[in-house]
């Protein structure tokens, strides 16, 4: 889904949009993600204090407004977008998992919050293109955090998404659990 100018189809629908993804989202991260991270903000000499914040899980620090300070609300960019989070890269699927049936549920936000999310619904191929993308992205995610930091994760509620499938645990992370 590249155009021929460089940018991504998601790209071109997201810098349009009105919600904003970055704006009280906290992805988590892995400590191998802000690695990339510090390594790509000191290559690019892309100047910013404190950009990670520890609570239940790691995350993107946010300014007052809450708005990740990885986003650069001038240009409405993110900064690292080559190396952003895991779950930024997955977006608009997101991800729950169903600690009685071991299974990983895959949810995709409705339109109405997300108009990437409307697009890919409505083009099947570019649905299935990203989806796979999302995919190994979100297990990648899952199997480096921790089972603490994926518990608090499945705290958070996340409302205008509707489940779409679901997939086998993978058998690391169930025993990591404990399930």
């Amino acid at each position: 889904m590249t155009e021929d100018n460089g940018a991504t189809f998601s790209f071109n629908v997201c810098s349009q949009c009105r919600s904003i993804c970055c704006q009280d989202a906290k992805p988590p991260l892995t400590s191998g993600r802000k690695r990339i991270i510090q390594k790509y903000v000191q290559d690019q000499k892309i100047d910013f204090k404190g950009p990670f914040a520890q609570n239940e899980y790691s995350y993107p620090a946010v300014d007052e407004e809450i708005y990740c300070r990885l986003f650069n609300k001038s240009t409405g960019k993110c900064m690292v977008h080559p190396v952003k989070p895991e779950t930024c890269v997955a977006g608009p699927v997101t991800f729950n998992i169903n600690f009685c049936t071991k299974k990983v549920e895959w949810f995709l936000k409705t339109k109405e919050l997300c108009a990437f999310a409307g697009v890919l619904f409505e083009d099947k191929a570019a649905f299935k293109e990203h989806f796979e993308v999302a995919k190994r992205q979100i297990l990648a995610l899952i199997a480096q955090l921790g089972a603490d930091e994926l518990r608090a994760l499945m705290e958070i509620d996340e409302p205008m998404t509707f489940k779409f499938a679901e997939d086998d645990l993978p058998k690391d992370v169930v025993k990591k659990l404990g399930l």
